[in-house]
């Protein structure tokens, strides 16, 4: 006999994924119903593309330069062709146009929701498998294009809750390459330092200077390399950003770029401005990068105001919610032609973070039919809730009594339902209320205990069981 012992696998969740319960998944439903009729109401109709994509048509926007799985994952399938997941919702879309081009409406509009996944370090709130919202127009110059998405986010983030506790900060990709002229930064490594000034809200100046520099050791001493600029140029990009506008549009007022780039935004705000999205929702800052390299104009980002707690009870810098941009040369890397294009992205499950606890959506109240002696009864009690829109299941379980009602309690049943023979005798049923549904599966073992149990129980005619059980889930609320 062998003495071998069977491996049994370590049940754990991959770093940055999550399980999510009942109540989450409620909540982020409900967050997708309200921005999804704030963006129809605009005019975007949805669209859905696969998770997979190509990798060379997701292009190497993410730090992915030495192998196709840095930033994305990535297989082979069997015809030995890279695949990725999709990274975000925009690389597809502008492969989706490429392929459309004829047939499609010119400005194309669109919105999709979906799950999009980066193999990037986790962090608060930052996941390697998340949720994104996005609503793009394609094939429009106009900075009208751009405005109407920043409204509509404002919109948005209006629908979900909160109530002006957000600012939407606008800039121009073409601002910092007049920058990067000025101080002669190598076109090579544009990325690089947009990324790092990128994260200027969470690491600050100090923190950028050295990802601009030779590099930076994070918190748990994984080390980031730099882009390598010289102190003269460091200094340079960190006094453009950080100096007050008016001195760095002396400085750095000569740059054709950065004069489109001024042009664009002060365009964009113009119109947001005369629809009455003033400063205090909508407002330029040139801190604003965005991390991807696809962007070639204005760019937004939308940060909360309200402090966010951290699960473990520290207040965080909790960054952006809301991203996205112009990209007006992602649909010529297929085609050849430029295509014009601009979109937002609310990053659901971050906005869901840092919601938690505040307006939390619930799933509609549970009724429980308990199981007796006539499954058939009790199957039939619960179609008859379900057809009148109550949320209910009949009881699958063992036939122990008390197993019956800790269930009820386990789920956080509104009311059990039960028809036993002596009810059955008098055409009645016996509905309860399980507010205290803890308490009662202490200490209640059998039906007669339950029975004696008058305080929170009504015994109704059997015709009126569904008008006796909206009644009772409406005192609840």
């Amino acid at each position: 006999m062998s003495n071998e012992k069977t491996s049994k696998p370590k049940a754990r969740l991959p770093r940055g994924f999550r399980d999510r319960t009942a109540g989450e998944i409620a909540a982020e439903r409900a967050v997708l119903d309200k921005i999804r009729a704030v963006y129809e109401s605009y005019g975007f109709e949805p669209l859905e593309t696969p998770a997979f994509e190509y990798t060379d048509a997701l292009g190497k926007f993410l730090p992915d330069v030495d192998r196709p799985n840095e930033g994305v994952f990535s297989l082979q399938d069997d015809d030995k062709q890279w695949m990725s997941l999709r990274y975000d919702l925009t690389a597809p879309l502008a492969r989706y146009v490429a392929e459309n081009f004829q047939n499609l409406p010119k400005p194309f509009r669109r919105y999709q929701v979906g799950p999009v996944w980066r193999n990037e370090k986790p962090g608060p709130g930052r996941f390697r498998e998340f949720t994104q919202f996005d609503a793009d127009t394609v094939g429009s110059n106009s900075p009208s294009a751009d405005a109407e998405l920043l409204m509509m986010a404002c919109d948005a983030l209006e629908a979900v809750g909160l109530n002006g506790q957000y600012i939407v900060k606008i800039n121009s990709r073409k601002t910092l390459d007049g920058i990067l002229e000025a101080t002669k930064v190598s076109p090579t490594l544009r990325g690089t330092v947009m990324r790092a000034i990128d994260k200027l809200d969470r690491l600050g100046s100090e923190g950028v200077r050295l990802l601009l520099g030779e590099g930076r050791k994070d918190e748990s001493g994984d080390f980031t390399k730099g882009a390598g600029l010289s102190k003269n140029q460091v200094d340079g990009i960190l006094s453009f950003i950080t100096s007050p506008d008016d001195g760095s549009k002396a400085i750095y007022g000569t740059s054709e770029a950065y004069g489109k780039g001024v042009a664009e935004v002060l365009a964009i705000r113009d119109i947001v401005e005369s629809a009455g999205y003033g400063n205090e929702r909508i407002q330029v800052d040139k801190t604003i990068i965005r991390g991807l390299d696809y962007y070639t104009g204005p760019v937004f980002e939308a940060q909360l105001t309200f402090p966010v707690t951290n699960e473990a009870g520290e207040t965080i810098q909790f960054g952006s919610v809301v991203g996205g941009g112009r990209y007006d040369d992602l649909v010529a890397r297929f085609t050849g032609q430029q295509v014009p294009a601009t979109g937002i992205s609310i990053g659901v499950s971050r906005l869901l973070s840092a919601l938690k606890g505040r307006n939390e959506a619930a799933l509609s109240p549970l009724v429980v039919v308990l199981a007796l002696d006539d499954p058939q009864s009790s199957f039939k009690m619960a179609s008859e809730l379900r057809a009148a829109g109550v949320r209910c299941e009949a009881y699958v379980g063992t036939k122990k009594f008390g197993d019956q009602l800790k269930y009820a309690d386990k789920r956080s049943a509104a009311i059990a339902v039960m028809e036993g023979s002596d009810e059955r005798a008098k055409s009645e049923v016996t509905l309860k209320d399980l507010a205290l549904g803890a308490e009662l599966s202490k200490s209640v073992e059998s039906r007669a205990d339950w029975v004696k149990d008058r305080s929170a129980q009504i015994s109704v005619q059997r015709s009126e069981l569904v008008s006796k059980v909206r009644d009772m889930l409406a005192r609840a609320k």
